[in-house]
């Protein structure tokens, strides 16, 4: 496994306000390489598999309707230490609660509409990665 590589979603709530652009420019500047990059859809299907952990929370059915309500940009990146230097860039989940010049802080709405995901270890990582790229598609 590379521990220097890490998932992220730029979520429908951030491609539906135009921050795709923006988030990817962040992204860029704080050092990672972007190793792979595509434009997507979450069937309900695969909404429901990436978000399995949550299954039992009252949240879950909104979370995988909100994960289909739009196109997303599922991307792999690259930097030493990337899954925790990730996780600091986009702040807290709660946008209220996020760090100044986090990802969160500027682009989220909302603790459910947060514009990003980032993967919380390496092992969930990889694990991500292989979800939404196959074998293939990887690099």
């Amino acid at each position: 496994m590379k521990t220097n590589q890490t998932f992220t979603m730029i979520k429908p709530d951030a491609v539906a306000n135009g921050h795709i652009g923006a988030i990817l420019n962040k992204i860029s500047e704080a050092g990672f390489s972007i190793k792979a990059l595509k434009l997507t859809r979450l069937s309900k299907a695969d909404a429901e598999a990436f978000y399995a952990v949550h299954n039992e929370r009252p949240f879950f059915n909104d979370l995988v309707s909100f994960m289909t309500s739009g196109p997303i940009v599922a991307a792999v990146l690259e930097k030493e230490n990337a899954v925790h230097d990730f996780r600091t860039l986009i702040g807290s989940t709660n946008p209220a609660e996020a760090a100044e010049g986090t990802i969160r802080k500027h682009y989220a709405t909302s603790v459910g509409e947060n514009a990003v995901h980032g993967s919380d270890s390496d092992e969930n990582a990889a694990i991500e990665i292989a979800f939404h790229f196959s074998a293939r598609e990887q690099f």
